[in-house]
């Protein structure tokens, strides 16, 4: 074969061979490779995970790791560039947004269940609470059942306040539950007195009250209601981006790069106000570094608490 005629059967085939991988890529790869473009759903208020800083920018532990995951995603697209657009989302937005295609990683503080799965998916756990409540130490709160008949607030679109409205008629507690639009808001109910407790999870409790005029003056139940995997949130029936997401999580839990990221906003003073707060990570957490896994089963996560074994489990 002459050598003209041999480079025009090998242009054609890397042609074709281009042409099959490009339709090969399909759902949020396609989409990003398509635009240039990946959005992440970010917080406003979900300190350490995702929060807006005293210069209006978006940072933390979920958002680093989602970092990583879009290095990942425009490594593997080939891509020079990738432009990265943060969209806020709240508690109540978040799965809409990311259904409906606005948002392609949800890079917050999402706890991930078995009723959510039903709607979207979820990449390897990367953080596991969970549900408690938080109240002025004056109060005297130190379990569910001390809220009985007080006002008990969290935020709308929440398992926990999905749980605790569930508990509520379990226990015939006759409490007044309240729904907030965000975490701040609920926290600032309980600063002014027209909540007596919030519940949520107890990281994000401790980082609001951490992050308060008066540190002091809250405290946190030890009674766990729930537990609570994290994960960052993608769209379910997308098994390429699905992988991709997976395997760059799996890759910093496996180099320990995750052990880094951790102590930066666990044990490390964080902005805006520098305050470290010093919480050891969990051996729920090593356990799933150890051995990653998406599952929204409580039981996957060792001691599940009793109030969320019987009919008000969080699914």
């Amino acid at each position: 074969m002459k050598l003209h005629a041999l480079l025009t059967v090998m242009i054609g085939a890397s042609l074709i061979t281009s042409a099959v991988h490009a339709q090969e890529l399909n759902g949020t790869l396609k989409k990003i490779k398509d635009t240039g473009t990946i959005t992440l759903g970010v917080r406003d208020s979900s300190i350490p995970f995702s929060y807006l800083d005293d210069k209006q920018s978006y940072q933390g532990y979920s958002i680093d790791l989602c970092m990583k995951i879009v290095t990942a995603v425009q490594k593997q697209l080939g891509l020079t560039s990738l432009n990265v657009k943060m969209n806020p989302v709240t508690s109540a937005t978040r799965i809409p947004l990311m259904a409906n295609g606005t948002v392609d990683l949800e890079c917050g503080s999402t706890t991930n269940n078995l009723e959510r799965q039903k709607q979207v998916a979820f990449a390897p756990t990367t953080f596991v609470t969970a549900n408690r409540l938080l109240a002025k130490k004056s109060s005297n709160i130190n379990s569910l059942d001390d809220m009985k008949g007080k006002n008990l607030v969290s935020t709308s679109g929440t398992s926990n306040l999905k749980q605790v409205t569930a508990l509520n008629g379990e226990r015939n507690l006759g409490m007044n539950i309240m729904a907030a639009k965000d975490h701040a808001e609920a926290f600032l109910m309980v600063e002014t007195g027209r909540a007596a407790a919030f519940a949520m999870d107890d990281i994000l409790l401790a980082s609001l009250a951490a992050s308060s005029k008066a540190p002091n003056d809250y405290a946190i139940t030890k009674e766990a209601l729930s537990v609570e995997p994290y994960g960052i949130m993608l769209r379910r029936e997308d098994p390429q981006f699905k992988k991709a997401v997976d395997t760059a999580i799996e890759n910093v839990m496996k180099s320990g790069e995750i052990n880094k990221i951790y102590a930066k906003w666990f044990m490390s003073p964080i902005p805006p106000k520098n305050i470290n707060l010093n919480v050891p990570m969990s051996d729920q957490l090593k356990m799933v570094i150890a051995k990653p896994t998406d599952s929204g089963d409580p039981a996957a996560y060792a001691d599940v608490p009793d109030a969320q074994k019987g009919g008000a489990k969080k699914k």
